[in-house]
């Protein structure tokens, strides 16, 4: 609770602060004089020449971002001078917590009537609070309270207006409209600093929000998992969005579980079986804080009861302390926060900063907090009173740190109020570095410096000194021996307690290990950093289901390791990386096979950035020029092709396998990738056959893709469709090189080495399984095709279905001019107008033709099953061919199935059918894509690893494999009967 203060500005007898520059001083006062004309309070503070007068003037030089508010909000710093702050910041954020309700005529303010409000009153608070700690009326612990009252006001209010307005739209039911949330189910937490009510002066806030399914509010409870993600998308836009008025905070909802593959709101039941099943030592840490700061408060803090059980575990544990620390190391290691400074030094991340002593508190409150409900506190300086009587640190430690903490926080304020920026970092310059100096009441630069660094080594050391001590914190996992020849029966039972069915083998499989019968385990060093890895090891893998298999997947990939001591070493220094490999050998076995056979592959996992990085086409193109820089002859520029590909194959399916991207952003990541190694292959295919046939006079070739590689619809495992077209000039009778080649066997002679090139396998594998079936004529037609051919081909001869495969044609490289030709008679031909009975019935027959000769072979062939994948693209390309007739032009080459479809059937399917199709398809894409990444042939939720069954639920947003089977049988079974609806012969 806040002790109110009815101190004002008017109690300011001496010089704060001082003036940034007596240039700057004339600057403010001249501000003074004009905001003075209309502000009769102001005029007199200038008049009067007092310590208040020079008080504000200096804020003014020194924060440009309170010197705007107060040219352009004059009066509220007339209030600031003349009346007590505190009562004035109370009474606005109570005026923000209501700003939702309906005005006295009873309307309702909309959305950007309580956006306006709420931006207006965060700026006027702002102000308030700077100028109240700036002139000492507030310490950090008052300022940061306001901060965070201020914040869950505003998203209290932005709650109830949400709430309100959609009940008002019909689409829920409130208990009681004169207070939204209450009843309502909807919990929303405050995390981190608001949690902890230490929000920053320019913080972010993090939210994690759930949703009671059984609250009563929705009518239909299947439709909550739509409503909630959808208001919440609508609350990051009231608080963080940046109008005319600013913004009010900046608002972060990833904290949640799984934020990759999650909805922004989740069903509580859905959030307690992830955190008592999977939930990380990190969210454990960040759970500490967690406070109902919105929506239903009763609710959320029975959430946050059931959930202290996971938060704070009964035994000590070791392993929470080892993943903080990591997590710390990470970022000395890739913030580059690795000494401590004064220039640039990062108050909150770098040494001897806030985070450290954040942690501090941290680890012992996981470590104990299950046995002593005294150490649950959020408050970071009242945990730290707690740990003193409790006897974990002494008297002189808490003083120490709390003192730290309190003047840290400061500069951090301090930083922020100069232009209301989200940063930590101390100014490079001289000249920035004084503003905060002089902010923070000091003289001078030098006086600031060595004060923060004291600070900052005091942090520094203490923070060291519990690492020191973390050994004598862990009492262990249990007898894990493995000397010997015979089983430890103490061991057996701590490997069965850790999760493992089998735990005879795995012992004999760990004492292989430790005997140095492989590669990666015959040197010492090898094999003493194994030794330290083992329990953490043991402990990750007996998490996952079927943990046997999944060591057992690993025991074959160091089987095939050339050395092991840098792997070891990273595990043991990187959980993150640890929890990943576990990740692949439960869930993906076809990507344990890529890193057993290709341990090179694993590097790119060691890249931090690599989870940041979207595998964008530029990204990939960037790495892909770099990689070949070297290259010199035809079989090295290959051999780099295919070590280029299998690396980023398999990092674009660890980003799909972390959740880092969704199936769709695979699906264009693998497409990109092709393209690129395409166009790389042909020139180089080119270049070689230039240098033994020289080049054929007005020659151009382009390459189409077709399918998949068209659509940007490439799975992991997809093979490639191409058209190889050419042209040359007609005088021309053969190539000019030493061995001259005639037009025909020169373009077939550079289709057949792309080919090869693409598809031969060799000691580096193979690239891409190239299918050339969809050119002109078939396997029966020559392999290259002159485009005057394939024009008169596709405008005589194809057949229904050709022009349908037409519809997904891209092209991908070569020749731009003669892409432009071919994209022209792809777009003529597309345009067409045809029998739409005729195209009915082919498309109808080639279905039913498919249907019988490639029956599906279990209700998980996405692609085969009746309503599946081929109903879908059979729909989008059959609205493709009569959309001309239908006389809509829309050109959909270059789009997914799924954009084509929505493109096309806006125009010409009803809005049901339409959702229903995208529905699935969006599905299906998300399966598919995790399915094909991680096993070879056909899914099967018996046969396949926990790990896949667990990730593709979680793809499908079901709790488990039978709800989801529902869902894909519901949806297939109505995209069948939309096809039969659409596609009518």
């Amino acid at each position: 609770m806040l002790t109110k203060s009815n101190h004002g500005l008017k109690d300011v007898t001496e010089g704060l602060l001082r003036p940034l520059s007596q240039a700057e001083l004339k600057s403010a006062l001249a501000d003074l004089q004009d905001i003075g004309k209309s502000e009769p309070v102001v005029a007199d503070m200038l008049r009067a020449e007092g310590p208040l007068r020079d008080f504000i003037a200096a804020v003014l030089t020194l924060s440009p971002y309170l010197r705007e508010i107060a040219n352009l909000d004059p009066a509220i710093l007339a209030s600031a001078i003349s009346d007590p702050l505190e009562p004035q910041i109370e009474a606005l954020i109570s005026e923000a917590r209501d700003c939702w309700k309906p005005d006295s005529d009873g309307s309702a303010p909309g959305e950007s009537q309580v956006m306006t409000r709420l931006r207006i009153i965060k700026r006027k608070v702002a102000f308030l609070i700077a100028l109240a700690d700036l002139s000492r009326i507030f310490d950090g612990r008052t300022t940061t309270a306001w901060l965070s009252e201020l914040a869950e006001a505003s998203v209290r209010a932005a709650i109830d207006h949400l709430l309100l307005s959609t009940h008002q739209s019909g689409k829920l039911k409130l208990k009681n409209i004169a207070a939204p949330s209450e009843g309502s189910g909807l919990i929303v937490l405050g995390m981190g600093k608001l949690g902890a009510s230490e929000l920053n002066y320019s913080s972010d806030i993090d939210l994690v929000v759930f949703f009671d399914e059984e609250a009563g509010i929705v009518p239909d409870p299947d439709d909550a998992i739509e409503i909630f993600p959808r208001m919440m998308r609508r609350l990051v836009r009231i608080l963080q969005e940046r109008t005319a008025d600013g913004y009010v905070f900046r608002t972060d909802l990833r904290l949640r579980p799984d934020p990759g593959s999650t909805p922004l709101a989740i069903p509580v039941d859905a959030a307690m079986i992830y955190y008592e099943g999977r939930g990380q030592n990190w969210e454990r840490a960040a759970f500490i804080k967690a406070r109902a700061v919105a929506g239903d408060i009763a609710a959320g803090e029975q959430f946050l009861r059931g959930l202290a059980p996971f938060v704070f575990r009964k035994y000590l544990d070791y392993a929470a302390i080892s993943d903080i620390h990591s997590i710390k190391r990470q970022i000395h290691a890739h913030k580059g926060h690795g000494a401590i400074a004064v220039k640039g030094h990062n108050v909150k991340l770098g040494r001897g900063g806030i985070r450290e002593i954040e942690f501090f508190v941290q680890t012992q409150q996981l470590i104990a907090g299950g046995r002593m409900p005294a150490l649950r506190s959020r408050v970071t300086e009242e945990t730290l009173c707690e740990l003193t009587r409790a006897k974990w640190i002494d008297a002189e430690t808490r003083d120490e740190l709390t003192e730290a903490y309190w003047f840290l926080r400061d500069v951090e304020h301090r930083i922020q109020m100069v232009r209301d920026e989200q940063t930590h970092l101390l100014p490079e310059t001289d000249a920035e570095l004084k503003r905060i100096a002089f902010l923070m009441g000091f003289n001078d630069t030098p006086s600031f410096s060595e004060r923060l660094v004291e600070v900052l080594k005091a942090v520094e050391r203490r923070y060291a000194d519990l690492f020191e001590q973390e050994t004598k914190l862990s009492v262990g996992t249990g007898n894990l021996v493995f000397t010997g020849q015979g089983d430890d029966p103490d061991t057996l039972e701590t490997l069965r307690k850790l999760g493992f069915e089998r735990p005879s083998d795995i012992s004999r499989i760990i004492r292989t290990w430790h005997y140095g019968r492989y590669r990666a385990t015959q040197s010492v060093e090898a094999r003493e950093r194994l030794t330290e890895l083992t329990p953490e090891l043991l402990r990750v893998f007996g998490e996952s289901k079927r943990a046997d298999e999944a060591l057992l997947r690993f025991d074959s990939f160091i089987s095939g390791l050339p050395s092991g001591i840098q792997l070891f070493s990273l595990l043991g220094s990187n959980p993150a990386l640890l929890s990943l490999i576990v990740n692949i050998m439960s869930s993906a076995p076809k990507l344990a096979e890529v890193i057993a056979a290709r341990p090179h592959v694993f590097d790119g996992m060691l890249d931090p950035g690599l989870m940041a990085e979207l595998p964008t086409r530029d990204y990939l193109g960037e790495r892909l020029k770099a990689s070949l820089v070297q290259a010199r002859h035809y079989e090295e520029i290959l051999d780099r092709l295919r070590i280029f590909t299998s690396e980023q194959r398999f990092l674009i399916g660890i980003r799909l396998l972390t959740g880092a991207i969704n199936g769709d952003m695979a699906a264009r990541a693998f497409t990109h990738l092709a393209d690129l190694i395409i166009e790389a292959a042909l020139d180089a295919v080119t270049n070689e056959i230039r240098l033994a046939h020289g080049n054929y006079p007005g020659g151009r070739i382009a390459i189409a893709g077709m399918g998949k590689l068209g659509s940007f619809e490439l799975t992991a495992g997809s093979d490639i469709d191409l058209i190889l077209l050419y042209d040359y000039d007609d005088t021309a009778g053969e190539s000019d090189g030493a061995k001259p080649l005639d037009a025909t066997r020169y373009f077939t002679r550079i289709t057949q080495r792309l080919i090869a090139a693409l598809s031969a396998p060799t000691a580096e594998g193979v690239l891409y399984e190239v299918d050339m079936r969809l050119r002109p004529s078939g396997n029966k037609g020559p392999v290259a095709t002159r485009i005057n051919a394939f024009g008169k081909y596709q405008r005589e001869e194809a057949w229904t279905w050709e022009h349908m495969a037409l519809s997904r044609a891209r092209l991908i490289c070569g020749d731009q001019s003669l892409i432009g030709e071919a994209e022209a008679i792809i777009t003529d031909v597309l345009r067409t107008r045809r029998d739409i009975a005729k195209v009915a019935h082919d498309v109808a027959e080639m279905r039913d033709l498919i249907e019988k000769e490639k029956a599906p072979d279990n209700a998980w062939d996405l692609k085969l099953v009746p309503g599946g994948v081929v109903d879908i693209e059979f729909i989008a390309q059959y609205l493709a061919l009569i959309a001309p007739e239908k006389g809509v032009e829309i050109k959909i080459n270059g789009l997914t199935t799924g954009a084509a479809l929505k493109a096309l059937g806006e125009k010409l399917m009803g809005s049901g059918d339409l959702d229903t199709c995208l529905e699935a398809f969006a599905l299906y894409t998300e399966l598919s894509q995790l399915i094909r990444l991680c096993i070879d042939g056909l899914f099967d939720p018996k046969e396949a690893p926990a790990g896949l069954t667990e990730l593709v639920c979680r793809a499908g947003d079901c709790p488990d494999i039978k709800t989801l089977e529902g869902e894909v049988k519901r949806l297939s079974k109505a995209v069948r009967k939309v096809f039969q609806t659409v596609v009518k012969a």
